[in-house]
């Protein structure tokens, strides 16, 4: 299906009176639906291009359309008010509360009261702020955080299919920072806006974006996919520019997929030891993913475990025979339950692999658990599973082909 282009730069330049050029020669377009970071160090010219593009600042060559149309044509402030525009430091009126301050928009363009108020509640719900706790407040009483969230709600109360973002995120603290983007994430996920979001920070970038345009001085270094920048640097300052842990970043936008996982044995809670134990002996494993009666993971079980509590069973067993018995009940009574660990690292398939390594990580883990959306057990994802998808993502972009038809040679299988 081919998607339309929402904004088109068009050989755009712009050069003040002193004769600064502040960007030079820009064509590319960002499409409906997709996300384009701008990114680059400060006086590349990635503000500007975004200010371009509702005539905060006006190019004095090329042209850019909006949905087809020249936005030189436009009348500047109808112009704005077809966009939603989110800045660092939100912008909002201090003298107005966190309803009244989401409305703006809708205020300005006549709506009726009870309609652009009822607009601002379901925007402030959408962005996580209960419109019955927070509407009433002014903007010194909440939070960074939550002034970046009514910012974000405001620009979309008139429902506008582009959405400019400077910096929006760049004034709160990294964990705050990091919940915003997940937020920013989940509302796009949802909207399918049109966004061009101008950033300093390349992670931000790579997390964001559909596609990633690194600035040099003016103009664009490299246009492409995050994994396509990070892994094919285009030029030097641009290998420069994303850094030597590009490698690791790619982490980030490389998700997880069936095809890189392994698949262990699986035993049930209510399996007898015995007949778990005889299933890892007969596969030459060490352990096994332990389900529950609705294939949903509970955790894992180690050989050894099971072997003891086989040992144990068998005992009790012969005590039940010769009249003693014991604790256990009839031969074979001892089930997977009575000796499985619980398994905390696990992640939805689609995760990223940055996600999973943060994951193994914090669990001390050497395996992760990857579910699917009823989840249900999928397979597990190993460090070596984990490098063999960076490799071949990285090559399936070089060849331009999927990555399950990448294959190569490892260290463990030479």
């Amino acid at each position: 299906m081919t998607v339309r282009d929402m904004i088109r730069f068009e050989d755009v330049t712009k050069r003040y009176p002193d004769g600064t050029v502040a960007v030079e020669g820009l064509s590319f377009e960002v499409g409906e639906g997709e996300i384009v970071t701008l990114v680059g160090p400060s006086g590349c010219g990635k503000t500007t291009t975004m200010k371009m593009v509702n005539r905060l600042i006006e190019p004095t060559g090329g042209r850019i359309l909006l949905d087809g149309e020249d936005i030189a044509d436009a009348e500047p402030v109808q112009l704005r008010r077809r966009m939603g525009y989110v800045i660092q430091q939100t912008g909002l009126f201090p003298h107005r509360t966190v309803l009244d301050n989401t409305a703006t928009v809708p205020h300005l363009l006549g709506w009726s009261r009870a309609r652009r108020r009822e607009r601002a509640r379901e925007l402030l719900d959408l962005v996580g702020l209960d419109p019955s706790q927070y509407g009433d407040r002014y903007p010194d009483q909440l939070s960074g955080g939550q002034r970046q969230r009514v910012g974000v709600a405001r620009a979309l109360a008139a429902d506008p299919p582009v959405l400019l973002m400077d910096e929006p995120f760049g004034a709160v603290d990294p964990v705050v920072r990091e919940h915003l983007q997940n937020e920013f994430l989940r509302l796009q996920a949802r909207l399918h806006k049109t966004v061009l979001f101008v950033t300093h920070d390349i992670e931000e970038a790579v997390r964001l974006g559909d596609r990633i345009a690194v600035y040099g001085e003016g103009r664009i270094e490299q246009l492409g996919p995050p994994a396509r920048v990070l892994g094919e640097p285009a030029t030097p300052y641009v290998a420069d520019f994303v850094g030597a842990d590009r490698g690791l970043k790619r982490l980030s936008v490389t998700s997880i997929v069936p095809t890189d996982l392994e698949a262990p044995p699986t035993v049930h809670l209510t399996d007898r030891t015995g007949a778990a134990m005889a299933r890892l002996t007969e596969e030459g494993a060490r352990w096994a993913v332990v389900l529950d009666d609705a294939d949903e993971l509970h955790g894992w079980v180690g050989a050894a475990e099971l072997a003891r509590g086989a040992l144990a069973d068998g005992e009790r067993g012969k005590e039940a025979e010769q009249g003693k018995r014991g604790a256990g009940g009839e031969r074979g009574s001892g089930t997977v339950a009575d000796h499985a660990r619980r398994m905390e690292a696990w992640l939805p398939l689609g995760s990223s692999l940055k996600q999973a390594f943060s994951t193994m990580l914090q669990h001390d883990a050497g395996w992760i658990a990857v579910l699917d959306e009823q989840d249900r057990f999928v397979g597990v994802l190993t460090p070596a599973r984990l490098h063999e998808a960076l490799r071949r993502s990285v090559d399936a972009d070089a060849r331009e082909v999927a990555r399950e038809d990448v294959s190569f040679t490892s260290i463990e299988s030479a």
